[in-house]
């Protein structure tokens, strides 16, 4: 599968970019997921936005959010991938491309993520590791995580 990326800041986000974007988040963090939460959190227009189309189709998505707007260090959040592309690898490549992305506009730094604890061992595979005690977010585990340079 070929994915093309796309990245933006939010205000250089066409509507059927963002829109496509929100629905991809709804549909897997608050429908598959079945978690009721605010995903417009004021957080989008200070990110930039990682898209992942196949056939015109946004199939992967990340929001790198530079460093002091969430955590002292850079993060990765909002990682999300469609149903219709899982088994695929398109998750990994979208975590590869995303770390990549976020060391080219933040510098070789410190990236810091609040994981759900069940992908605990994927982004383990990327080099991240768990730091402090877990928490929960929105009825779900969650933990924070660290990758350094």
């Amino acid at each position: 599968m070929h994915i093309q990326w796309i990245l933006k800041p939010f205000y250089e986000l066409k509507p059927d970019e963002l829109y496509a974007a929100l629905q991809l988040r709804n549909e897997v963090f608050v429908v598959e997921q079945n978690c009721l939460f605010q995903d417009a959190d004021d957080k989008d227009q200070a990110s930039y936005h990682l898209l992942g189309f196949t056939d015109n189709k946004l199939v992967a998505y990340t929001r790198l959010v530079p460093p002091d707007v969430i955590y002292k260090e850079p993060s990765i959040g909002r990682v999300v991938t469609s149903p219709s592309v899982r088994g695929t690898g398109a998750g990994k490549e979208l975590m590869k491309e995303s770390i990549n992305t976020a060391y080219q506009l933040f510098g070789a730094v410190p990236l810091k993520i609040g994981a759900q604890l069940y992908l605990r061992k994927f982004y383990e595979s990327f080099g991240f590791f768990q730091i402090g005690e877990g928490y929960i977010e929105d009825g779900i585990p969650h933990i924070y995580m660290l990758k350094t340079t």
